[in-house]
């Protein structure tokens, strides 16, 4: 699909979001130069996983998220709190009370990245 020709209203998007209770499944909402704007809910402990496609932002919107990282100590964020996993660095995303985000990925990248399984979604359009 295109970009939209019209504004998007992220929370009408999070209210069809949570329609779905769908958890760890992102649903992209807008696209710009070569990468996918997404929204997805949260909750639990997803795969450990890394992303050779390009870096990956994250972007709390309701609850907390702790990004734990191999190779460093973990991030913990809450809402309106950003951060962005390096290309290559291996993570997993963790939440036990759930939460909303905004995901910032190349197009096309898979959310379990090169782990597979699953969890892995095509990113489908909301």
């Amino acid at each position: 699909m295109a970009r939209p020709d019209k504004p998007v209203n992220l929370a009408e998007k999070l209210e069809k979001l949570e329609e779905l209770d769908a958890y760890w499944t992102p649903r992209t909402v807008m696209e710009v130069n070569g990468l996918e704007l997404k929204v997805s809910r949260f909750k639990g402990e997803f795969v450990w996983h890394s992303h050779t496609e390009g870096d990956e932002l994250f972007l709390v919107l309701r609850g907390t998220l702790t990004i734990e990282l191999r190779d460093r100590d973990a991030v913990r964020l809450g809402p309106g709190e950003l951060f962005v996993v390096p290309k290559g660095v291996e993570h997993r995303p963790v939440t036990p009370e759930g939460c909303d985000v905004v995901l910032l990925d190349p197009e096309g990248a898979l959310n379990t990245g090169d782990a597979g399984g699953a969890l892995t979604r095509d990113a489908e359009w909301l």
